[in-house]
């Protein structure tokens, strides 16, 4: 039943409407820059230098979209995420199940031990500098390795897969047991089928952070052939800015030209950037809010 059909005083209509409003603005404030990212990569580069983009395309043109199909490094950091996401990923997954399951189980006796260890290193570390001479030292530098291996688990994404793996019923372990099933058959054919929420959630934590990695490509990678596409979209919209002191004797109508498409190129890499794990999202979202509940609360 509508909450406004109901019985209330004067007051609670009036909270009610003010709480509606001010839903409605943050509303307004959070979507409206996405709107206009959206609507600027679909105008003319005039228009978006010139400010006319306010809500809708203003002479609409795809200029922006060719020039990132068209341009190599963009392509290259493209491919370079998408491997770089869906291969550490794949192992961020099965080395989160295979820490967090016999973490899990009561009948591992080194569990609290290990469980704090894992804790500890959540709240210290060995900084920047001794990080990068170990990775040195592993020969990963400037590797593809490199962007895979150091991310490869999250603590705290462990204790949530524990969680979840201790509410499942006991009684399934035991009458695997009972049936001659082994611990690797006992995760794989009963544990894992009843685990899609949690593993979605893990698959959508680390994609994300994959998708979104950047500092550690700063740090050691060398190669152009190497670099994701978020260390691309960073010198496209932070390095690549026009020095003043460099428009002696540059043609007006040219240089305007350029700065044009390199504002509309801007805003359409941030929409081909987005546009993976927004369609990557509607097919796990059924299992996301069950999956962070359950993790959540230990049973």
């Amino acid at each position: 039943m509508n909450v406004y059909n109901r019985r209330m005083t004067r007051q609670d209509r009036l909270f009610l409407l003010a709480n509606d409003i001010f839903l409605f603005l943050i509303l307004l404030v959070v979507l409206y820059p996405l709107v206009y990212v959206v609507s600027a990569s679909f105008s003319s580069p005039s228009a978006v230098v010139t400010g006319k983009v306010w809500l809708f395309p203003v002479e609409p043109s795809l200029a922006g979209y060719k020039a990132v199909f068209s341009n190599k490094s963009i392509m290259t950091g493209y491919a370079n995420t998408l491997f770089y996401t869906i291969a550490g990923t794949m192992l961020n997954v099965i080395l989160t199940i295979a820490a967090a399951y016999p973490l899990a189980r009561r009948d591992f006796k080194p569990r609290n031990v290990i469980m704090m260890i894992f804790a500890f290193t959540m709240f210290f570390g060995g900084g920047i500098i001794p990080t990068y001479i170990l990775i040195k030292n592993l020969g990963l530098i400037d590797t593809r390795w490199v962007m895979i291996l150091p991310q490869a688990l999250s603590v705290f994404n462990i204790i949530i897969t524990r969680t979840f793996f201790q509410n499942t019923p006991s009684e399934l372990l035991e009458a695997s047991q009972i049936d001659g099933c082994s611990d690797m058959r006992y995760l794989i054919s009963v544990l894992l089928p009843l685990s899609k929420p949690i593993i979605a959630v893990m698959a959508l934590f680390y994609s994300v952070m994959h998708w979104n990695a950047f500092f550690d490509a700063l740090l050691y990678l060398n190669s152009d052939n190497l670099r994701p596409l978020q260390l691309v979209l960073r010198e496209i919209l932070v390095v690549n800015s026009i020095d003043v002191s460099m428009m002696q004797n540059v043609n007006i109508e040219e240089l305007a030209a350029r700065q044009g498409l390199s504002e509309l190129l801007k805003y359409s890499l941030i929409i081909i950037a987005s546009v993976p794990l927004l369609l990557f999202y509607p097919f796990i979202q059924r299992f996301f809010v069950k999956g962070v509940m359950i993790g959540a609360i230990k049973g």
